[in-house]
């Protein structure tokens, strides 16, 4: 047992991303995450690359340090067991809409009643206070309704688009994440177990309104929506005569050593443009101008000496590969090579947080659908010939060898 959250059990049934994201992080941090899968697995073992068939690499990357039970929940002893193991668990987890929970008779009243300490928490698509509630949602679904795509045509793309990775899943995954454990710790305070919703679609609206509600904030506007540095045309990775580089010349004194560092220290004393935070958000499109026009005309190499001189802050535009090379990320050992006893070698991540107590480790292995179901029952008090009855009906299916 290692990890601040050593001794808590997790009942996890999510799936796709953003809630084995989130309880990803919960069993990188010692939880005993159990994964309940119906017998045919999570969807996102079928998403390739591949090795072998249902342990695509997204399934691989959100489920290490968890162990695997395959159960049907629509079969009445599928749901039996899992009513038995709500007995002894700290937390269940769900990110199907609540109305799904509710027809498997798994809403928070039947299992409260069960186990008053348990944390309930679910994620899923939008609050149940309002007409959406009943809504399906995807990541994507969720980033057009943040006006993410339209966000990106705001700062100059040419069409809409979405962030190109599973932003919403991860952002609120995250939050879901903190909501959880800040839950268990008013639990550790009153003894109290709750219900706590997360939705996605609030929960991304409350980052992207945080930045972009601008002028809107005040009642009666002051000025427009949008961030003005975040949607400059030009804010984006500098072309150089030979590559790309990213910079963040900021606040004042930035910007006094970027001019003294190019030798034309007057820019910064006679253009009232580049004078006060102000006044560069207000002409920001020119100020980024000018830096990319600036930034074209020297190499990368030239730029990153003369910016590491001057103190400011300056880094290569990097792909998967520069990353997976970058001396950092090697001489800190953040990405690592394990031996997965089906899957070979594989690459995966640090845990990114560092502790001087309580020691989050790596103790898992990323399941097989099921691995763990024998294993698990047993701890839950099963005997052998229950265990066999429950294979024979099908409530435990596929991976219940051990």
């Amino acid at each position: 047992m290692s990890g601040p959250l050593a001794g808590i059990r997790v009942l996890d049934l999510t799936s796709v991303v953003m809630g084995p994201y989130a309880t990803s992080v919960l069993a990188d941090y010692g939880a005993d995450v159990i994964k309940i899968e119906p017998p045919d697995g999570d969807v996102m073992r079928k998403s390739g690359p591949m090795r072998n068939t249902d342990m695509g690499h997204f399934y691989l990357a959100l489920n290490r340090n968890k162990r695997s039970v395959a159960l049907d929940l629509k079969k009445p002893e599928g749901r039996a067991v899992l009513l038995r193991m709500v007995k002894d668990a700290d937390v269940l987890v769900y990110n199907i809409r609540p109305q799904a929970m509710a027809r498997l008779g798994l809403g928070y009243e039947t299992l409260s009643a069960i186990n008053p300490g348990l944390i309930y928490a679910g994620a899923y698509g939008f609050s149940q206070k309002g007409p959406y509630a009943a809504k399906p949602a995807y990541d994507d679904l969720i980033q057009g309704m943040c006006g993410i795509p339209w966000l990106s045509q705001e700062a100059g793309a040419e069409k809409p688009r979405y962030a190109p990775m599973v932003l919403v899943d991860r952002m609120v995954g995250l939050q879901f994440c903190t909501a959880i454990t800040s839950a268990l710790v008013h639990r550790g305070r009153t003894g109290r177990g709750q219900q706590v919703d997360v939705p996605m679609f609030e929960g991304m609206l409350s980052v992207v309104l945080g930045e972009h509600l601008a002028g809107h904030q005040f009642v009666p506007p002051q000025g427009k929506a949008g961030y003005q540095r975040s949607l400059a045309h030009d804010r984006r990775p500098y072309a150089t005569s030979d590559g790309h580089i990213c910079v963040l010349v900021y606040n004042d004194k930035h910007w006094r050593s970027f001019f003294d560092a190019i030798g034309r220290p007057e820019v910064f004393r006679d253009d009232a443009r580049f004078q006060s935070q102000n006044q560069r958000l207000e002409n920001i499109d020119y100020v980024y101008g000018f830096l990319s026009d600036i930034i074209a005309t020297r190499s990368t190499a030239e730029w990153l000496a003369l910016f590491e001189k001057a103190d400011l802050p300056a880094a290569r535009m990097y792909g998967i590969d520069d990353i997976l090379n970058d001396e950092h990320v090697v001489t800190t050992g953040f990405v690592q090579t394990v031996k997965h006893p089906t899957q070979g070698e594989l690459r995966i991540t640090a845990i990114p947080t560092e502790w001087s107590d309580s020691i989050p480790q790596n103790r898992y292995h990323a399941p097989e659908v099921g691995e763990n179901t024998r294993e698990v029952l047993t701890e839950f008090g099963y005997s052998e010939d229950e265990i066999g009855r429950l294979r024979a009906s099908g409530a435990i299916d596929r991976g219940a060898r051990k």
